[in-house]
């Protein structure tokens, strides 16, 4: 591999023999180090690949203005699960501001999450992953004799697992997301005069058919496999869903700027019908 550029002593981008860029770290690494110079494996503590249609020189920056044992400790705590670059970089940098409020304002940063309760019922799975990687981030901490962070961290890491499905680990979008299942749910409700069980399986089973939906949405893709004749289907039984799911689908094409194809509003449709059957 040759050295493209020098970022500081410890972080460079080089190119790969395929001319593919990846980001190294490694003590002394760039020290004494140019443009063109052939990189010396025996140095290379990490090796970041950066996600598609990421910038290369804009993912070393990120890795850079990283403290080194921060980067270790994000992608060591992160070993063995399928996460792009991105999330690790992301997770390192969010545990170096968190060690730092947590010694600077112990209170303020015990808060809780204000995405808390919508967290624990959207992502349990990544948020049982959260519980664990901050207890194994605590006992780094404290090792190092600093404060560990509160349990309100749980729910930030878990959104940084959430964000993975997004290109480049987008925290803005799975952010919002959040807020727009939050709101989904409050239409259905709303439009049935009850509450739907946000733990149930249903529930579980939309959910996950509307994260795919905002992938979806992120790669401007959208079902269209002639599924019209499920909605056709559904709006000779169950009006009162088909209804319902054009609200949701309103909210949606606000939301997200975007028209939703009529195979898209079938699947709404069909998840209200499963959501608020007796």
């Amino acid at each position: 591999m040759k050295v493209l550029r020098v970022l500081n002593n410890n972080v460079v981008l080089a190119a790969r023999a395929d001319g593919g860029p990846v980001v190294l770290t490694g003590k002394g690494l760039g020290f004494n180090t140019r443009p063109g110079d052939e990189v010396d494996p025996r140095a290379v503590r990490r090796t970041f690949v950066p996600d598609e249609g990421r910038d290369a020189d804009n993912v070393a920056r990120m890795v850079a203005d990283v403290p080194a044992d921060f980067v270790d400790l994000a992608a060591d705590l992160l070993a063995g699960h399928d996460v792009p670059a991105s999330t690790v970089i992301a997770l390192a940098d969010h545990l170096n501001v968190a060690v730092r409020r947590n010694a600077a304002d112990p209170s303020a940063a015990a808060q809780p999450n204000p995405l808390a309760a919508e967290v624990s019922h959207l992502y349990p799975q990544e948020l049982a992953t959260a519980r664990e990687l901050l207890a194994r981030a605590n006992g780094w901490i404290t090792q190092r004799g600093e404060r560990p962070l509160p349990a309100a961290e749980e729910t930030a890491i878990a959104l940084h697992l959430v964000g993975t499905e997004f290109q480049g680990g987008n925290l803005a979008a799975t952010y919002q997301m959040t807020g727009v299942f939050s709101q989904l749910f409050d239409v259905i409700d709303a439009a049935y005069g009850t509450r739907i069980d946000r733990d149930g399986l249903s529930a579980a089973r939309f959910i996950t058919h509307m994260r795919y939906f905002f992938v979806r949405v992120d790669k401007g893709e959208q079902l269209d496999e002639g599924m019209g004749v499920l909605g056709d289907s559904l709006a000779e039984t169950h009006l009162k869903a088909i209804s319902c799911a054009d609200r949701l689908a309103a909210v949606l094409e606000l939301r997200l700027n975007t028209q939703l194809t009529a195979d898209e509003r079938a699947y709404l449709a069909l998840h209200v019908v499963r959501l608020t059957a007796k």
